[in-house]
């Protein structure tokens, strides 16, 4: 089957993390979507040295801002993973097409972009605890997200 996914990164402000996503898309055949601006220079060494040789088998669109991303994906809903979801991601029945959105790791997604995404959803997590790593995020939810679409086959 197909994977139509994608994961979608909001203003992204570390090129180590972004180069991570990458990698980890171009393994899971997950599209990337990039919206942009960044809070590093795009083709900076520490995003190459993270995303290595994986960038050549990865399909990503940089954007150049949060409307041109939605111009670009009105069709699909959008997923934000955020602390301030109310819905478990385990408990979210995603779809073959979502995009799953991830905030910047400095300060998430603005208050518009929250009021615009199709669904919120959690990774339950300690209550001492306050977030984890984007990419660490990410990597969690899309293994959800391809193993309930490997059941519904």
């Amino acid at each position: 089957m197909e994977n139509l996914y994608r994961l979608a990164l909001y203003q992204p402000d570390m090129a180590p993390n972004t180069g991570a996503m990458m990698r980890l898309c171009a393994c899971l055949g997950v599209g990337l979507d990039i919206i942009e601006p960044c809070g590093f220079v795009f083709d900076d060494r520490k995003l190459k040295r993270v995303a290595m040789d994986y960038v050549e088998h990865l399909d990503y669109v940089r954007h150049a801002s949060w409307d041109a991303f939605k111009q670009h994906t009105q069709k699909r809903r959008i997923i934000l993973l955020t602390t301030k979801a109310k819905t478990a991601y385990h408990q979210f029945m995603f779809r073959k097409d979502d995009i799953l959105m991830v905030g910047r790791e400095s300060a998430g997604v603005p208050l518009e972009v929250h009021q615009s995404v199709d669904a919120e959803i959690i990774i339950p997590m300690h209550a001492s605890a306050r977030s984890l790593n984007v990419g660490m995020a990410a990597a969690i939810v899309l293994s959800e997200a391809l193993r309930q679409a490997e059941k519904r086959g």
